[in-house]
């Protein structure tokens, strides 16, 4: 058995080892050549025992792409068991990403990000030792020849899905009798942490997390009741966390000045009234994210008695119906949300309204609706940032 220090020493290399390939390789389509090289950087950024993060950043150092498959075998027994911004299937030991609808062009040098959660075998995790991309290995240094054979190319992209909906099984149960307080990182191994409050709507119940400024909560699920989420008191990241049934709001942000706030994987379910509650100043960001029965995905506060100029930011999301808005934002603070990668499910008559806005106040009286739909001040979204499966 490894004596602490040693065992931390381990997880800690293993956390920050990563591989880079570039390579040069040739396809080629209809008569003309087409170049594809890549360059893919793999890195584990999180593990805990029986799971661990997968980052992947892959680079386009070849002719524009339209859609992209990056393909690697595991060496030691480990499977992806859900992810985001590509979509993957895994056969045996081999792994397929395939981009999804809103990241397949890539021109030259442009760079495509995606990750997923796994799970290892606690003893190896070792790092893919090849890649390719579109078929072409990454090996480097091929010389373009012209084909004796042109095959045809396809005049439009392979059909994708949407980003994965699946929902991760709790390595195991943490008990929670109060509130839970975090500074610097807390990593919570993909365990269920349960349970707080009533399940109502009460805005009064305590958080069963509240983050300092500057700290970040990662790896967890939120069982139910989970009371009021997550507070974060200033700056935050909440990392792949999960809510089974939200409660009053998953999480709410708080925080003057310059706050930014960072949500990066993750879901919830069951939030009757809001997923997001946006309280004090700065930007949201919230990627790579689903969510399915809510009222409102994010909203910022209408009627605080300290009312701040608010940002979001949301890509590469999935929303599934039933849902009612997928943000509210207040026109007369100056408010923006930014949408693109917006996966929407189960809504075939359009009836889920993508932003609200509104005149809000600090007075505590109800905000007024003035509108709803994108435009090129406070709602910026387009057509094409909207997605229905």
């Amino acid at each position: 058995m490894l004596d602490r220090r040693r065992r931390t020493a381990v997880i800690t290399a293993t956390i920050a080892t990563s591989t880079l390939f570039t390579a040069g390789a040739l396809v080629f389509a209809g008569t003309a050549q087409a170049a594809v090289g890549c360059r893919v950087a793999y890195s584990v950024t999180s593990q805990w025992s029986g799971g661990f993060t997968g980052d992947v950043v892959l680079t386009n150092v070849g002719d524009p792409l339209t859609a992209w498959t990056v393909r690697w075998s595991f060496g030691a027994g480990q499977t992806v068991s859900q992810g985001w911004n590509a979509t993957f299937t895994q056969s045996g030991s081999t792994v397929s990403a395939s981009n999804v609808s809103w990241n397949g062009n890539l021109a030259t040098n442009a760079t495509a990000q995606f990750g997923f959660n796994g799970t290892w075998n606690n003893s190896a995790n070792p790092v893919p030792t090849s890649f390719s991309v579109n078929g072409v290995t990454c090996t480097g240094g091929t010389a373009p020849t012209t084909p004796t054979s042109p095959t045809p190319s396809p005049t439009t992209p392979p059909p994708t899905n949407p980003p994965s909906t699946s929902w991760p099984t709790p390595t195991g149960q943490s008990p929670v009798n109060g509130t839970i307080a975090v500074s610097g990182v807390f990593d919570g191994g993909m365990r269920r942490y349960c349970c707080i409050g009533d399940g109502s709507q009460e805005e009064s119940q305590d958080p069963m997390f509240r983050l300092a400024n500057g700290a970040t909560l990662q790896n967890v699920i939120i069982g139910a009741p989970a009371g009021d989420g997550v507070h974060c008191a200033g700056s935050c990241t909440l990392r792949n966390v999960w809510w089974e049934d939200v409660g009053e709001d998953a999480a709410t942000f708080r925080g003057t000045g310059s706050p930014t706030f960072l949500v990066d994987g993750g879901g919830a379910r069951f939030a009757s009234d809001k997923v997001f509650q946006h309280n004090g100043a700065g930007t949201l960001t919230v990627q790579n994210f689903q969510a399915t029965n809510f009222g409102t995905f994010y909203r910022s506060c209408g009627n605080c008695s300290t009312q701040h100029r608010r940002s979001v930011v949301i890509r590469n999301v999935t929303l599934t119906r039933p849902g009612g808005t997928v943000v509210g934002i207040n026109t007369n603070y100056g408010d923006t949300a930014t949408l693109s990668g917006i996966t929407i499910v189960n809504d075939p008559s359009r009836a889920m309204v993508i932003c609200r806005k509104y005149t809000g106040n600090s007075t505590g009286a109800e905000p007024t609706q003035i509108g709803t739909g994108p435009d090129s001040t406070n709602c910026l979204y387009s057509s094409s940032s909207l997605i229905y499966r």
